[in-house]
């Protein structure tokens, strides 16, 4: 009774007090009278019924032998042990809600191990979101206290689109850097504009997350899992930090940077309580158009909105940009929703991104 317990045994501690009863050549009825217990409390000790309190290890150590700790650890293993079995039989519940998660890009981004079956994978995935059951993940992600930006016209999937706010999430966490400064902030998306005139990601992204940090805004790019049509979002990880996130869903720099000023639109004008409810067409319309206004005046101030329906051909585009101070692929993704241009027109002026491959 001296050597160490297995995590892995599920044997109750009564199994040991049957081993020493017979040993002793005692019946349950001679043990009750000795712990000066019960016959029914004994019976329910010896079948794990009865859990092993401080008390009665000590007296078990007086009667039987070993110490209390012993007795006291031996109870504590098999409860362990009880509650790994049942973490590793997976629910009804728990298996519904593993298959609407997007566990093929967990595994292959290294998010959850790719061994992992069953209940295993059950609860690496709750591991991954930090929250003891299923329950628990449904009133932490399932509720939309999330603003993006998202087309009406694809599907969504809420665990797709919870695994990549979670990934976002604990990616913003590792940023450090000053507190949340409205502002500072403010003052600074405008020394930030020049940077869509930058080409190169590994400048541009590294000035944009240290000047945003200052500020209490953590920006991260997040490529997103099949099932999650998301270009960006917003989400306060405390009062004074903001978590904003990019999906580079569209690869293209007019996208990349309206949606970034878009979701510094709603940090800015829309509070750190919001709750934005999804509804058939989309997030709230007022809200949305307050943050698409923002970032469409911050991008082309509205003194020289005027003309761009004159603008057609390349070289008038690129003109304009250079006076207006930001990269031709803005203005023709303006031009393009503004439905002053095609879709297909002109696309060769934007600047088009690919996620690195890792490894």
């Amino acid at each position: 009774m001296t050597e160490p317990i297995s995590d892995d045994w599920l044997s109750p501690p009564g199994d040991t007090i049957e081993d020493l009863l017979e040993e002793r050549g005692w019946t349950k009825g001679e043990l009750a009278e000795r712990l000066g217990r019960t016959p029914k409390y004994v019976s329910e000790l010896v079948g794990g019924a009865a859990p092993i309190s401080a008390e009665t290890a000590a007296k078990l150590s007086r009667v039987l032998g070993s110490s209390p700790k012993f007795w006291l650890e031996r109870e504590a293993h098999y409860r362990a042990a009880l509650e790994r079995k049942k973490e590793l039989t997976p629910s009804a519940e728990a298996s519904s809600w593993l298959r609407d998660l997007p566990l093929k890009w967990l595994q292959a981004e290294g998010l959850v191990p790719s061994s992992a079956q069953g209940g295993q994978l059950i609860q690496a995935c709750l591991r991954y979101f930090g929250v003891a059951d299923v329950s628990a993940w449904k009133r932490v992600y399932g509720k939309p206290m999330t603003a993006f930006r998202s087309s009406s016209t694809f599907k969504k999937c809420p665990g797709a689109v919870a695994a990549w706010l979670r990934r976002a999430e604990l990616s913003a966490t590792d940023i450090r850097g000053g507190t949340w400064n409205a502002n500072g902030f403010k003052a600074a998306l405008v020394q930030l504009r020049p940077l869509t005139t930058e080409e190169e990601p590994t400048v541009f992204v590294e000035k944009l997350t240290e000047a945003c940090a200052k500020f209490g805004v953590a920006v991260v790019f997040v490529p997103a899992p099949p099932g999650c049509p998301v270009s960006g979002a917003t989400r306060w990880l405390t009062p004074e930090k903001a978590m904003l996130a990019l999906s580079l869903r569209h690869k293209s720099n007019d996208h990349l940077w309206f949606t970034f000023f878009h979701e510094c639109g709603h940090l800015l004008r829309h509070g750190k309580k919001l709750e934005f409810i999804e509804g058939m067409d989309g997030l709230d319309r007022a809200l949305e158009e307050e943050a698409n206004s923002f970032a469409r005046d911050l991008l082309i101030p509205p003194s020289l909105a005027p003309e761009l329906p004159s603008l057609r051909r390349s070289a008038s585009v690129v003109e304009f940009a250079a006076r207006a101070g930001v990269h031709p692929g803005i203005v023709v993704g303006r031009l393009q929703h503004d439905h002053h241009i095609g879709y297909q027109t002109l696309n060769g002026l934007k600047q088009r991104y690919v996620w690195a491959k890792s490894g």
